[in-house]
């Protein structure tokens, strides 16, 4: 009889949920003594997973790995949790080996009920005392931990905008977040594991403080204070968010990096418009321009998102998003999306939808201009002292980082979890070699 439960926590979609299933994961190992965390591979006696709806293919690929689960252990109890668990509950209950699924407003409910289930199993698996139930709050806080580096730090969940091809708002609800002060400890927290660098999360990150009557900008200012963190990253953020001043200050010598992942969706404004999307072309590269000037003469990575294919797209609209994307933008990462056509959305019911041969190939397009930007980036960069926070070694012996602009390179010196400086070249950027894409 086995002595041990094995648990296995699996996360479909994006770095908010990696931070919450890492959360979770600390939770139940806090409260419940005998568990024996395992790659989902090897099977194990219970699953979390953390899905992601953001299109029709990520609904299709959370079926298929719960199914996965269930073939490999029959036994086994599955608790689902995630965007997908909110929108498609009964279709998820429907799934043989799923013992629970945790909508937008019961993520606090996840651990404990987790807990019951363990306690519940004739095992020597064992409750550490009374579990902690967490509070019944809209909000679940949440930040990763695994990495000696980096951590991503959620500060905000929901999203107000319902743009026209978009589920997240029905999915995460409405925009809200925790007060300063509970992210600024979680902050501390992450500096006392060692870790230098964080991420800072959220659905609409930069519309923070909705709930408490703060603003994102008091929230970066907190956090630049933190002891022990020396750097910050926003994972994503609408053009329209990022005022002038905020930018100025994050450019004045803060801990924060000059590297923005800003959505676009289209560099068409007719496309815009009927998006949703609240700003026009004019106003993003205007934006752009803006940081770009703060920052210099550091140069800034952006990654910016694009939507292929939405109701209505023409290819004159295409080739302008192209034109604005190659002439104007000029990103260092395009993060491609085919539209998925979601029901409940506006964009869902238009009669004008793309046919996917077409989305297929304008994906293929915007690719292709992708690699060549990003390769053109780190050439630009060629020649610059660029500080390294050193994350992982690899397997010839070199040591791999990335720089405060976000290009990966290799180097012989340094300390995992340490600043080097470097001079970039076209060895140690791996520009003589095929070049990988950023993991954004």
């Amino acid at each position: 009889m086995k002595t041990r439960l094995r648990i296995a926590f699996l996360t479909l979609g994006c770095k908010l949920n990696y931070a919450e299933t890492s959360t979770y994961e600390r939770k139940l190992l806090r409260n419940a003594k005998g568990l024996e965390v395992v790659p989902w591979s090897q099977g194990a006696d219970l699953y979390l997973v953390n899905t992601c709806s953001v299109t029709e293919h990520s609904d299709k690929k959370c079926r298929n790995i719960i199914r996965k689960l269930h073939r490999q252990s029959p036994e086994a109890a599955i608790f689902v949790t995630g965007c997908y668990a909110e929108l498609k509950r009964p279709e998820i209950e429907a799934l043989e080996g799923v013992q629970k699924v945790f909508g937008a407003k019961e993520k606090s409910q996840v651990v404990p009920q987790m807990l019951d289930h363990i306690l519940s199993l004739s095992t020597s698996a064992t409750a550490d005392g009374n579990p902690q139930v967490c509070s019944r709050t809209d909000f679940f806080g949440a930040y990763s931990t695994g990495e000696r580096t980096r951590s991503f730090l959620k500060v905000q969940d929901g999203c107000d905008f319902k743009c026209a091809y978009c589920t997240v708002p029905y999915a995460r609800g409405e925009s809200r977040n925790e007060p300063i002060e509970a992210i600024v400890h979680k902050a501390e927290e992450i500096a006392a594991t060692g870790c230098r660098e964080i991420v800072l999360t959220g659905v609409n990150t930069g519309d923070f403080g909705k709930s408490t009557g703060e603003s994102f900008f008091e929230l970066i200012r907190k956090l630049n204070d933190v002891e022990g963190i020396e750097r910050y990253r926003i994972s994503s953020i609408e053009p329209n968010l990022l005022t002038e001043e905020m930018v100025l200050w994050l450019a004045d010598g803060t801990k924060f990096l000059p590297h923005f992942h800003i959505p676009l969706q289209s560099g068409c404004d007719e496309i815009l418009l009927q998006m949703g999307r609240r700003y026009d072309t004019a106003a993003f590269a205007s934006k752009l321009e803006l940081i770009r000037r703060a920052f210099a003469p550091r140069k800034v990575f952006f990654g910016i998102d694009v939507i292929v294919g939405f109701p209505g797209e023409t290819e004159e609209h295409f080739r302008q998003t192209l034109d604005f994307l190659e002439n104007v933008a000029r990103p260092a990462f395009i993060h491609v999306f085919p539209y998925s056509r979601r029901a409940g959305t506006p964009a869902a019911l238009r009669k004008d939808q793309v046919q996917d041969s077409i989305k297929t190939e304008r994906v293929s397009r915007l690719e292709e201009l992708s690699a060549r930007l990003h390769r053109e980036f780190i050439e630009s960069c060629l020649g610059d002292k660029a500080k390294v926070l050193i994350e992982s070694k690899l397997k010839d012996g070199s040591l791999s980082g990335y720089t405060e602009n976000y290009i990966k390179v290799s180097c012989r010196e340094g300390q995992i979890g340490n600043c080097t400086e470097i001079t970039l070249d076209r060895n140690n950027t791996g520009l003589d070699k095929d070049l990988t894409e950023p993991e954004e």
